[in-house]
This record gives C-alpha cells, structure tokens and sequence, in this order.
C-alpha cells in the first residue's frame, strides 16, 4: 500500500470557490484569491489527519495481507492433496478457493470506498473551519469575491495580481504564522494494492476475476 497523504482538499469544497457578501451593495467591486491547499498545509491539523490516515490505511493492509494468506494457505493444501480429494471433497474446494478469491477483490474495492469516506470524514471539519475564516477575512477586507488558486484540470483562478493572495491573512486570522511555502499536501485517494493471488488450481477450478 502506497504511502498515504491527505486528500480531497479541494474538491470537498463547492467548486473550489468561496463568496463573501460586500458590506455594502454599492461598494467597489474587490476580488481575492487563496490556496485552499496551501492553508491546509500549514494547519497543525494536517499532521494528525495525514497520522490518522496513515494508520487507518495500515490496519486495512493488515486485513488484506490476512486474507490473501489464508486464501494462499487454502491453495497450497489443495495443490498439494486435491488429487486424493473425493469428487465431492475437490468441488467443494475448488468452490471455496473461487469464493476467497473474490471476497480478496470485493475488499480491495471496499477498502478503498472506506479509506475515501474516512478522508472525508476527517478532512470536513477543517475545510468548515477554513471556509469560516475565509468568510471572515473577506467581511473585514472589502472582498467581494475570494477565488481558489488551487491548480486542477478547471482552475478557478489563471491570473491574479500578488497582493489579491489573502492566504496569509486567513492563516493569521487563525493564529497560524507562516512558513515557508512548501508543497501542499496531495489529493490522492490512498489504494490498497491488489490481491496478489497466484494462477488459478489444476484441474476443473476456474477462478474468475471480476
């Protein structure tokens, strides 16, 4: 299993994007913009989350190593004594052996669901607390509009003039001193590796694969 990092950081907020109301209808127009992930890079929080991940991601690899070696521990009885196996006692087997090597599939699907919903999970109530300050700071510094600078496939913002770059301001607004800017955290859905299960047993099995 791949080393975990933190993930879904930019995508859990709405379109990437984040709106504050002018205090006033006919003041100028004003636009900022931040980096969601350039924030949460230099939150205490990211440490635990990226701790808690790594170690959630730890126990499912544990899982998943116990089954394929009970599925390997099946296998090799059967390669080893299915032909003095009764007809009924090799069926049998054989069906079981297809039904273990399944549920090795089914779980890496399911682990990997689990570890995305546990990013979430984790991730919700900073990106919440990210998006209060954002508020925040553009209540108290006139801005109309703050945009996410964060790159993807759609970035929100292209062009920006430095000083519209509020990260800063909503890091200290949460009693945050900057650092030096270091790549944020990636937004990677964490994998478990697939089964490795060996070829299917001589004779009728025919292990499928989904």
């Amino acid at each position: 299993m791949k080393k975990l990092h933190l993930t879904f950081a930019t995508a859990l907020l709405v379109a990437g994007s984040f709106f504050a109301s002018s205090a006033q209808a006919q003041a100028p127009l004003k636009i900022g913009f931040t980096s969601v992930e350039y924030v949460l890079s230099q939150m205490p929080e990211s440490k635990q989350i990226e701790s808690d991940l790594k170690t959630y991601g730890t126990q499912l690899e544990a899982q998943l190593k116990s089954k394929q070696a009970a599925f390997q521990t099946k296998l090799d009885a059967y390669q080893k004594g299915g032909a003095a196996m009764t007809p009924v006692v090799k069926a049998d087997t054989e069906k079981e052996l297809q039904t273990m090597q399944q549920g090795l599939q089914e779980f890496q699907q399911t682990a990997q669901q689990s570890m995305q919903q546990k990013q979430q999970t984790l991730l919700r109530p900073v990106l919440d607390k990210i998006q209060k300050n954002i508020d925040a700071v553009a209540t108290e510094n006139g801005y109309t509009y703050v945009l996410n600078s964060d790159s993807g496939s759609n970035p929100i913002l292209l062009h920006g003039p430095k000083d519209g770059d509020i990260s800063d301001i909503i890091l200290k607004k949460m009693g945050i001193t900057p650092t030096a800017a270091a790549p944020a955290p990636t937004t990677q859905a964490p994998k478990t590796q697939a089964p490795m299960v060996p070829p299917a047993p001589a004779g009728k099995t025919k292990t499928k694969n989904k």
